[in-house]
């Protein structure tokens, strides 16, 4: 993972204030810089000024320093389009971390085209809060197949694990298809197959356990649709991190049905994770 700094969104919305406050608790815990940024677009909605902006950008670092401790914290009014003003923050940021909805250029920003387009292409990891916590679980939930994706899912967990001090749980989910009744032989070799892919999710994890022996590791293979099994496990869960994409049922996990189901519906904040760029030799 990349060092240096975390980029939060904001634009004065509740959510947004969310993300702030999970911004500064992740900063603190893993030694990083905040960086927040409130991206203005040319039509600004209810008659907001620059002042209006202004002042929300400056309240959100103001927030961001009385919870933290010697973490620096900076803030800059951007001006331009929203998605592609925030991928490029990602760029050279360890994470980029917004609220589930807000005001003005984040309108809808997770659930609708924005959040989307900037979860599916952002150069790293991008946290998506709700609201603030109010309990501490002590556990990360992780997704995982087995893609390249599910393993940058997987390295960005470890690290969250580990600065928190907390248990990682590892959720390698697969649905069996719908079958006529009559199907009993295919059935039989499906299940069969299940079982397989199971037992190669549970051997997957043994690396990792050995690469962090004072991390708590534990996993789970439910023959259930992976968004379910996510978001059942997220109700006791601090974080759960998902590929961009994946395979088999996690594919398209961000911008398909799973990361639709986990981003409605999951009970803790969310981190969708793409692998870095490899640089040009």
């Amino acid at each position: 993972m990349m060092a240096g700094y975390i980029v939060v969104g904001v634009d004065g919305s509740a959510p947004a204030t969310a993300a702030v406050e999970w911004a500064a608790a992740d900063a603190q815990r893993r030694g990083l810089a905040i960086r927040i940024v409130h991206v203005g677009e040319q039509q600004w909605p209810h008659g907001e000024t620059i002042e209006c902006r202004a002042g929300a950008l400056e309240a959100a670092a103001d927030r961001a320093r009385r919870l933290t401790r010697d973490v620096k914290v900076t803030a800059e009014l951007l001006s331009g389009h929203v998605i592609t003003n925030l991928i490029a923050e990602s760029e050279s940021a360890d994470s980029l971390v917004l609220g589930s909805r807000g005001l003005g250029g984040f309108a809808r920003m997770v659930l609708g085209s924005v959040g989307t387009a900037v979860a599916g292409h952002a150069a790293g990891p991008v946290v998506v809060v709700r609201a603030p916590a109010v309990v501490q679980h002590g556990r990360i939930v992780v997704g995982d197949d087995g893609s390249e994706h599910s393993e940058a899912a997987m390295a960005y967990a470890v690290e969250q694990a580990g600065a928190r001090g907390a248990q990682l749980h590892v959720v390698s989910a697969c649905q069996m298809p719908a079958l006529s009744p009559y199907a009993v032989n295919y059935s039989s070799l499906m299940e069969s197959a299940l079982r397989d892919e199971a037992r190669v999710a549970r051997e997957r994890v043994i690396p990792w356990r050995e690469r962090s022996p004072g991390l708590v590791i534990t996993d789970d293979q439910p023959f259930e649709h992976p968004a379910i099994a996510l978001v059942e496990a997220s109700r006791t869960a601090d974080l759960v991190v998902v590929g961009s994409r994946g395979l088999g049922g996690f594919a398209s996990a961000v911008l398909g049905s799973v990361s639709r189901g986990v981003l409605h519906r999951v009970h803790c904040p969310v981190a969708v994770v793409r692998p870095r760029a490899k640089a040009r030799p």
